[in-house]
Formats: structure tokens, sequence, C-alpha cells
């Protein structure tokens, strides 16, 4: 059951850190064996811790893995819900186990009884908080708004007077305490003098009202059932019933009055009516008018508490730890919108200062800038006289620019004339230069006919030369022949060096 493992889980962690032999936060597993088994037995649980044997590889565990292992294997066999009488009997079995493990390490005392330890510490872990330290190391720690709470409800008890101012100061640099530097602190500065016996009633009284949720004690007058006579019993009020003792000492019970959220309460004449869920009408009566008033609202307190599946003062510690997280938040907030605050003063410092000595150099520069102004002023009249002057040789310039420019327009003019004859000119050159190519082509085309006709007489000669010489060897030959007849028609015939 998950919310029984969180209300003994401080208790659980005591026991664990006493088993540890060193400062890395892990437990051997044969150790843990015996401290899971006394809680299963008090479970009605057995043989769970066996199953350590198997869980995770490792010869040891953190506390974070022994309370998972807790959780699935152990504190799963219970119901989801319990009533709150048996819950608040399993955590004080389980509690009271825890510190059989873990006493050795805070006692013996200096100054309390070892009878009211087990008490202070159940108290002390079930309002303190586990906190993560960093790694395998986890921690318990008592809150010192907490502690302060206690404190001050045993010194009170005693019939001291509670200087919170003065707690304060003493603890306004501890975030938290250990349950060993708690019981110091009580010994070394509130419960000193006090005898062993106070001490016990005292611590008894704490326990009641934090582990019990007492709400109040007191006498008060109740009507018989049989007998309609008021007699006066001893009343012990929690928020699921409203029990009464023959006396103060609480040894001899006499009734209980259940109470639940059906049950209401009120007044009339000097009475307390309590109207029971079966009907029932319940008669008390007080001794005085004020408390009268305040047993009335401590009845109708419990029947608005009867319903919940958590304690009392659980309730309201949890309660108080969201507003002390609250108020964590908003100091942070508060500190952070001051700390905003004073950075955004000292930039306006800043900014008025820096305004402050831009106004000045602003006044500077002004002065300044009114002096270049008039200086300005006194250049840009005398400028103006310039510029006059200035476009008075300017028009004088554009006059004669004007007539430069006639005179460059007119020679443009002549020269765009000589221009157009030289163009004149060089068209009738390029054609008469054409005509004598044409010609020039013309002569190469006859002198390539000529050098043709040269090649064809040429050829035309030889064939001639061929024919002659075939005529003198046919002639030489007939020479031999017919003698000199021949050689007579021969010597009329051109020689060789005569021919073309």
């Amino acid at each position: 059951m998950a919310t029984l493992l969180k209300n003994v889980t401080n208790s659980i962690w005591h026991a664990f850190n006493s088993l540890a032999t060193d400062s890395s936060g892990n437990v051997m597993k044969s150790k843990l064996k015996v401290l899971t088994a006394n809680i299963g037995t008090l479970l009605d649980l057995y043989g769970v811790e066996k199953g350590l044997d198997h869980y995770r590889s490792t010869s040891t565990l953190n506390f974070h893995h022994f309370k998972y292992y807790l959780l699935k294997e152990v504190f799963s066999s219970l119901a989801d819900t319990l009533p709150l009488p048996a819950l608040r009997d399993y955590e004080a079995r389980i509690d009271e186990v825890c510190w059989l493990v873990c006493k050795r390490i805070y006692t013996p005392r200096d100054l309390l009884p070892e009878t009211c330890l087990l008490p202070l510490f159940r108290v002390f872990c079930m309002l303190g908080q586990l906190t993560h330290l960093g790694g395998d190391i986890y921690q318990v720690l008592l809150e010192s708004s907490e502690a302060g709470l206690i404190t001050s409800q045993l010194v009170t008890s005693l019939g001291k007077q509670w200087d919170n101012d003065a707690y304060n100061g003493l603890t306004h640099n501890t975030a938290g305490f250990k349950f060993g530097t708690f019981l110091a602190l009580l010994e070394s500065k509130y419960l000193v003098g006090s005898e062993p016996p106070v001490l016990q009633e005292v611590v008894t009284g704490l326990a009641d009202t934090f582990l019990c949720d007492v709400i109040k004690k007191g006498n008060l007058m109740k009507r018989g059932y049989l007998l309609p006579t008021m007699r006066e019993y001893w009343f012990v009020l929690q928020p699921t019933q409203l029990a009464y003792y023959k006396s103060m000492d609480e040894r001899e019970l006499c009734g209980v009055i259940n109470l639940d959220p059906n049950c209401w309460v009120d007044t009339k004449m000097n009475k307390i009516l309590i109207h029971t869920s079966d009907n029932r009408c319940i008669e008390l009566a007080s001794h005085d008018h004020r408390s009268r008033l305040q047993w009335t609202s401590a009845v109708q307190l419990a029947i608005c508490q009867s319903g919940s599946s958590q304690g009392y003062q659980r309730n309201l510690a949890a309660r108080r730890q969201k507003q002390r997280k609250l108020d964590e938040a908003e100091d942070r907030r508060r500190s952070s919108l001051i700390h905003d605050m004073g950075v955004q003063l000292q930039a306006e410092k800043m900014a008025r200062v820096a305004a402050e000595l831009q106004a000045k150099e602003l006044k500077v520069a002004q002065e300044k800038q009114l002096s270049e102004l008039e200086a300005l002023l006194q250049v840009e009249t005398q400028a103006k006289r310039d510029e006059e002057i200035v476009r008075n040789l300017q028009a004088r310039v554009l006059r004669e620019e004007w007539e430069k420019r006639e005179e460059l327009e007119q020679l443009q003019e002549e020269q765009r004339m000589l221009l157009e004859q030289e163009r004149a000119k060089r068209r009738e050159f390029e054609i008469k230069q054409k005509e004598k190519e044409e010609q020039l082509m013309a002569a190469e085309s006859r002198l390539k006919e000529l050098e043709e006709e040269r090649e064809r007489l040429d050829k035309e000669l030889q064939k001639a030369r061929d024919k002659i010489f075939f005529v003198e060897h046919t002639v030489s030959r007939d020479i031999n022949k017919s003698g000199t007849k021949v050689r007579r028609t021969m010597s009329f015939m051109p020689s060789t060096k005569d021919r073309p």
C-alpha cells in the first residue's frame, strides 16, 4: 500500500542508514533481509526477504532501490485503502521496529530518558522530509519551522515561556535538522533542568497530538443512557472518535462516540449536542461558556477530518509544507522583484545622470551650434555676395561660351562640308580604283588566254617538229637511196636554228 509506505519511509530510512558501514549510501543485502523480514512479519507476510537475492545483480542496494523493492514485494500485498486506526497501528509497529534497529546511534542521552526517544523519533519521522543529496545519498531532515513547532509545544507544556524570535535567531542559518542534531538542540537549549517524569508526560502529550491526532482533551459532563443524570468524564477527541475515561490517566475506558462525516454538532442552552449517524443524540455539558465554545469548535473540526484517509496532523504538515513551498516561491519572486526593482532603480539613476550629462552636453552643443550658426550666417551672407559675383561671371562666361559655341558650330559645319568633299573624292577614287582593278583583272585574264594560246602553239610547234623530224628521217633515208637529188631538195629547207 503506497500510503503506508509513504508514511513510514522516513523511519525505514533511519533503519537503512544505521545498517550502512560506509558513506556510499549502499547497504548489503544480507543486512536488509533482516529488516525486510521484520517488516513483513508485522504485515503478516513471511518470506518476503528471499526475493532480495534475485533483485538486481549487485550485492548492495541504495535506499531508492530498497524502497522500490518494499513497494512491489511487501506493501503491495496490503489493501489499497485501510481504516485510519489500522493505518496508525501499522505505522506504530513499523516505526518501533525501525527504532530498535537504529536507536544505538542516538542512545544513551544526557537528559532525555530512553522512553521519550521513540515518541520523539516517530514525530520527527512524521514531520521530516526525505532529501536527496546526490548520487545514492539520502537524508531525512526536519525543517526549522517544523522543529520550532515541536519545540514550542514541549516548552509551553513544561510551563516555560516560548521565545520565537530567539529561536529564529538561533536557527536562521539552518535549513533543517537531523534527528541527532534536533535531540542535541532540545537537551542543550530548551529541556535543561526538567525532570525525567515531567519530560515523559510532556513527550507523551506531544505524541498524542501528532501521532494519535488528539485534537482536544478535558473534562466534560455527559448524560447517561439509562440514568438521565450528568456525570463528569475525561474526554479525548480524535478525528474519528470521542473517547471518555473515568480519569485523566486514561486507563479505564468508559465508552467511545464514533464520528463520521454524517455527524453534526450544535448547542442548546448550556449543552453540546452531538448527533451521530445512527440517529443518536449525545448530550454533553461544560463548566463554562468558553470551554463549551472550544469543545464545540473542536468536535466540528473532528467531524470534518473524520472522512480523511490520512491523519489530521499529517494533513496539517502537508499543508504547511505546501505553504512553505509557496512562501519560498513568493520569497524568490519578491527577491527577484526587489532585485529587478534595484536594477531598474540603478538603471533609472544612471539614466538620470546620463540625461543630466546629455542635457549639459546638449546645452554646450546648442551654444556651440548657435555660434556655428552665426558664423555660418556670416559665411552664407558672404557666400551670397560671392555667389552674385560668380553668377555675373558665369553669365559673362556663358555669353563667351555661346560665342565660342557658334564659332565651333561654324567650324563643325565647315569640317562637315570638307568631310563630304573628301567622301565624294574617296568614292570617285574608289570607283576609278575599281575600274583599274577590273582592267587589271581583264589584262590578267587576257594574259592567261595568251599564255594558254602560247602553250597551244608550243604544242602545235612540237608536233610540227616531230613531223619534220620524221620527214627528215624519211628524207635522209631516201637520200641514202636516191643520192644527190635529195640533198638538193633539203638545201631549200630552213635549218633548226632558224625555227621559232
